[in-house]
């Protein structure tokens, strides 16, 4: 069984087209969180570009994929970054807690109640004042689509669910906007205890 949502069987050719769409939005992201700050990269691949942004912003990362292939490139390029090679339905999250998470072209590979589920559990690891930053298209309603790379059935949530989940979480969209490519992101923060 591929854990990794078809990414396994196309590492290489995923890797050799994987363009710079995204890391300028990240690396804006990324400038908003304390240098130092400990973020959780979920679906990192091989950390190019979005991984690498981070680093370059002063962050320490941490990262998940489940994709054998993508977590040696991403051990190769990040030596000094913790990696886990599992999928984030079955992750502990390495048991702590982050200044902020990402998952970057993630969210919509996943079944529709795992992207729910996965919501909640990000905001269950933010700390007070955490951000968690995702992608995934966002209309109105709900769509369902083939990936362009694994022929595998995508789908996303429409983008007032996706409110609805982060807000239930603890969380509130302070932005949402869209990149070049087209990806959709929602930026929301995890509410301070009074």
């Amino acid at each position: 069984m591929d854990r990794s949502n078809g990414y396994e069987g196309i590492a290489a050719e995923f890797q050799a087209v994987r363009t710079a769409i995204g890391a300028r939005h990240v690396g804006d992201w990324a400038r908003a969180l304390p240098r130092g700050a400990e973020v959780l990269d979920l679906g990192c691949g091989s950390g190019i570009p979005i991984t690498r942004e981070l680093v370059n912003q002063g962050l320490k990362v941490w990262a998940i994929d489940a994709s054998p292939s993508m977590v040696a490139a991403f051990s190769a390029n990040f030596p000094s970054a913790q990696v886990a090679c599992e999928p984030v339905d079955e992750s502990n999250f390495f048991g702590r807690v982050f200044d902020g998470v990402v998952a970057w072209g993630l969210m919509f590979l996943l079944p529709s109640d795992e992207q729910r589920r996965l919501i909640r559990r990000a905001a269950g690891i933010l700390a007070p004042e955490g951000r968690l930053l995702f992608t995934s298209p966002a209309g109105s309603e709900p769509v369902v689509w083939n990936d362009s790379m694994t022929g595998r059935e995508s789908r996303c949530l429409s983008g007032t669910e996706y409110r609805e989940i982060l807000s239930a979480g603890g969380l509130t969209v302070i932005r949402e906007y869209e990149d070049e490519g087209g990806n959709h992101y929602f930026d929301a923060i995890k509410k301070a205890v009074p």
